[in-house]
């Protein structure tokens, strides 16, 4: 079955915008508070996560009752069963739980269709802005805010001067440090969840770099919409990001914005 990605993109936002709306009930109840479980990896998981898993995945079933989805929150699905799948949905019902708990504002749903291996489509929402950037192979990048018109969104090409580097507020380690030291004098931002990538791809920053634990489904949507907007997810050897591996991890990885600055030999040798 040949399909056109771009075909869902309406419906893939839409289905976002929901799920957002369904954390936000939660995020915004007047007693503030609400049950923190511990997963299996001692990561946090809310009822704003499954409440968003379960709206997704039934929504998608709806949608696309013959196109496998592989969800954070039902991820235990065996590797030869997924070696199959030539084109699944891939969803983080909330990406940045820590955030999400803090109340900061900058966590994130994620819904990505990867084809392939690479991801084709990639939809990431971020409910407190109500801000949604949305991309599809060969469709460019955009950003919509609020009921506005969608604009179209570009990656920056980095003129050698002072970058904008964006790290994670609550990720960031001795490796990202040695990285800020070999680079230089730069600016530094620091922010939560998937909205680290997209901001390379809207040209708020220059690079941003994870080294550290990611899955799959942390990185799909926002990868698409960096691609699409002219630039770069890659891992310390310069391979694009790949999905449904038999590991689900990510390995270390690098988003840079257009151009060929090669940020990877700012990396601590050790790691290249």
């Amino acid at each position: 079955m040949i399909i056109d990605p771009k075909h869902y993109l309406d419906d893939i936002r839409r289905i976002a915008t929901d799920a957002g709306r369904r954390i936000l009930d939660i995020y915004e109840r007047r007693e503030r508070e609400f049950a923190v479980e511990q997963k299996d990896d001692r990561s946090p998981l809310t009822e704003a996560d499954r409440r968003s898993h379960e709206l997704i995945v039934a929504r998608l079933a709806a949608l696309t009752p013959d196109i496998p989805v592989l969800s954070e929150e039902s991820s235990a699905v065996d590797y030869a069963a997924r070696a199959t799948w030539t084109r699944f949905w891939l969803v983080d019902p909330l990406d940045g739980t820590k955030e999400f708990i803090k109340r900061n504002g900058e966590f994130t749903v994620n819904i990505a269709l990867i084809e392939a291996g690479k991801p084709a489509l990639g939809v990431v929402h971020v409910p407190v802005r109500a801000e949604t950037y949305f991309a599809a192979h060969g469709e460019g990048a955009a950003l919509q805010r609020g009921t506005d018109e969608p604009m179209q969104i570009r990656a920056r090409r980095f003129n050698g001067d002072r970058p904008i580097v964006v790290a994670s507020r609550s990720h960031a380690g001795a490796e990202t440090e040695a990285f800020l030291k070999n680079l230089g004098p730069h600016e530094a931002v620091s922010m939560g969840s998937s909205i680290k990538l997209c901001l390379v791809a809207e040209g708020k920053a220059d690079v941003y770099p994870r080294l550290g634990p990611t899955m799959e489904w942390d990185t799909a949507a926002a990868q698409c919409v960096v691609e699409q907007a002219g630039g770069t997810v890659t891992d310390p050897q310069r391979r694009p990001l790949s999905y449904n591996k038999a590991d689900l991890h990510n390995p270390w990885f690098i988003v840079s914005g257009a151009g060929d600055y090669d940020w990877i030999r700012h990396l601590p040798v050790s790691n290249i």
